[in-house]
């Protein structure tokens, strides 16, 4: 049986600051991640979904997490197909535009690729300690032959680093789609992230729990009655109960039997919501825990 990690999407929130989770005594950007680090093996950056990351940035976390530690990047919105603020774009690769943001079809592909590059060099330092680049899609990108070669694409781009997939519309799900969805992601040894959502939304997916590669991912998204909200804590802003994490369990479980490794992230972040689950879910799955991370200092 594989590992199982478990992290949350954010050691950084404002709200979870203010919560008090962490201790008085951690006061700097250093100390928090530091202190975050000896408490979970994983941790997944979505700032790098709203602007690229710089090397600098990277150096640092890199150099204030301890061997065994991994990152899951969260890739740009611009190389998912997202709508992107033209401000979030290196300034001299800004389009001479008056619209706030663009989609890759606004920018010549030159543009597009030298994204790509400067994204992806950035990673460089976190060498090792990169357990994927997340690539959640758009609510518009449907199951078509085009956007499955969109998807070898992506993956290319991104080796020898390892692209997970997360989709944010049913139609790779429905009928007969699921199981095509699934074994084509086999076929090219792609990673399948399982996700945990809201139901009868236009982004909602099913919560299907299989594995795909040797690498699982598994997102908590929680079930906030607020998900449409414009406001991110409302949307996420949802405390798992004791029953939900464990009637998990097994699934994750069968997911860690199949593979060499299962990332488990807690996204409900929301003041120490996802910590708090986190710590929960690794109380309920220590046969599958790997060893707990030492503290670099």
């Amino acid at each position: 049986m594989g590992d199982i990690k478990v992290g949350t999407a954010s050691w950084t929130d404002r709200t979870l600051l203010e919560s008090g989770w962490y201790p008085p005594s951690a006061t700097t950007a250093q100390e928090r991640l530091a202190y975050y680090a000896r408490q979970f093996p994983l941790v997944e950056v979505d700032a790098t979904y709203y602007a690229p990351p710089n090397a600098q940035t990277t150096r640092l976390w890199a150099a204030r997490t301890p061997p065994g530690f991994t990152f899951n990047i969260k890739a740009f919105s611009l190389l998912t197909g997202h709508p992107t603020k033209v401000s979030a774009l290196p300034r001299e690769l800004r389009p001479d535009t008056d619209k706030p943001n663009v989609y890759p079809r606004d920018l010549p592909p030159a543009v597009v690729d030298e994204v790509w590059a400067r994204f992806l060099s950035a990673l460089d330092p976190l060498t090792g300690k990169i357990g994927s680049v997340l690539f959640q899609f758009p609510p518009w990108f449907t199951i078509r032959r085009d956007n499955k070669q969109t998807l070898l694409e992506v993956a290319a781009r991104c080796k020898p680093l390892r692209a997970a997939i997360e989709f944010r519309h049913a139609s790779w799900f429905d009928g007969d789609n699921e199981r095509e969805t699934l074994d084509f992601l086999r076929a090219h040894d792609l990673p399948y992230v399982v996700v945990d959502m809201p139901q009868g939304h236009r982004s909602s997916v099913p919560p299907v729990v299989e594995a795909t590669a040797d690498l699982a991912v598994v997102r908590f998204h929680g079930h906030s009655e607020r998900w449409t909200s414009k406001d991110i804590h409302e949307k996420f802003g949802y405390l798992y109960s004791d029953a939900e994490l464990s009637a998990w369990t097994p699934r994750l479980q069968a997911l860690a039997a199949s593979t060499a490794e299962t990332h488990v992230l807690m996204n409900n972040c929301y003041r120490d919501y996802a910590q708090r689950n986190a710590a929960e879910l690794i109380e309920l799955l220590p046969a599958t825990m790997p060893s707990e991370p030492q503290d670099s200092h």
